[in-house]
């Protein structure tokens, strides 16, 4: 975003909370990533507005209570954010702070990601037990367990480390790590390279997963800032955080999996980067045990410049993202860019590996 846009995002959104004396309430879930997480963000809401009075509104979601069940047996989209949205549209919240891969490709009506801030590096970091410090997944022992509830990442890991094995393990970060250390039922454990550095827990990652191990999930390491579509003043506030280069990966990310009606409960993955006005995005999908699988990458054009808002298209949403100020034309090219990808996949035979990856789950 140019200074002088963003200065008067700032200027107009600043007047309007300060005339209302508003407190805005931020809400998220409870766990202490999640807190660091929303604090990251209410930090630099502060620097944008430094008159604005936040407050941080946290609680307890579904997914959090559910710790005994792997994510893609249960079945529902909206996990960790069904609490949230429900404070949003009560007004007990006016903005949320999330993980945007726990974010659904379509929102309830009335919600839109009003802000979608810098992505952290969206790779996947293996985290060994004490007892292997300094080893990687090819150096563990034949037939160590490694501990990772997403089926993404086991059907990637079980067709590149065919020695190891894998289980289910849940729980937020703290829980996972504490259920590696004082156990000995998991050789190393697969978690998001984000959340790690986020902690500062930099220290505990024993080897950085890169695209050709394991590809990540879409938006893995990106923050989203839920709000109401009713709620310009909100809306206009948060649009200062947003990253050009990350919203656009993340839209190409969010339609290609929506064109693959994807979630948790199946096997998708993907890779992308921005190089010289070129956005490329690599996706894949997975049999559950990896051996059945297709991969491509396709590219468009974007403009990561930012741009006066065109009232006509100011508030189009693309995959439930309203990106103010981000030129719509490169909004429109990464989601078709999504779109069309799986559309490859799928004239390849990804419908296939997907409904039989999700049968299989379903089943055990």
């Amino acid at each position: 975003m140019s200074e002088d846009t963003a200065n008067g995002v700032r200027n107009s959104a600043s007047h309007n909370v300060k005339e209302n004396s508003r407190i805005i309430r931020v809400g998220t879930r409870k766990s202490q990533l999640a807190q660091t997480q929303t604090g990251s963000v209410v930090n630099m809401l502060k620097e944008q507005y430094p008159h604005a009075q936040l407050e941080v509104v946290a609680m307890t979601t579904t997914g959090d209570k559910i710790l005994d069940t792997a994510l893609s047996k249960i079945g529902e989209k909206s996990l960790f954010t069904k609490e949230l949205e429900t404070a949003l549209e009560k007004n007990e919240v006016d903005l949320v702070v999330h993980s945007l891969k726990d974010l659904p490709t379509t929102l309830p009506p009335g919600f839109t990601v009003g802000a979608i801030c810098k992505r952290e590096i969206p790779y996947d970091a293996v985290v060994v037990h004490p007892n292997n410090v300094g080893k990687t997944l090819d150096m563990l022992a034949e037939r160590s367990v490694i501990g990772t509830s997403s089926l993404r990442r086991a059907a990637q890991l079980k067709r590149r480390f065919p020695h190891l094995e894998f289980k289910d393990i849940r729980g937020n970060l703290n829980t996972r790590l504490k259920k590696l250390d004082e156990k000995d039922d998991f050789s190393a454990i697969v978690l998001a390279a984000a959340g790690l550095r986020r902690m500062g827990w930099e220290n505990r990652i024993s080897q950085i997963l890169e695209p050709e191990d394991c590809m990540y999930a879409v938006s893995q390491g990106a923050l989203g800032v839920e709000v109401r579509v009713n709620d310009p003043d909100i809306l206009e506030m948060v649009s200062a955080l947003n990253d050009t280069e990350t919203v656009l990966r993340c839209i190409a990310e969010r339609s290609f999996m929506k064109q693959l009606e994807g979630g948790c409960s199946v096997p998708i993955a993907v890779h992308s980067v921005i190089n010289e006005n070129q956005l490329y995005l690599t996706g894949a999908v997975y049999s559950l045990d990896g051996s059945d699988s297709l991969k491509d990458t396709m590219q468009t054009s974007v403009s990561t410049q930012t741009q006066d808002e065109d009232c006509s298209v100011a508030d189009v949403q693309h995959v439930g993202i309203t990106a103010k100020r981000i030129p719509h034309n490169s909004q429109a090219a990464a989601e078709k860019l999504g779109m069309d990808l799986a559309n490859l996949l799928l004239s390849k035979g990804a419908k296939d590996i997907l409904t039989v990856a999700r049968q299989l789950n379903d089943s055990r």
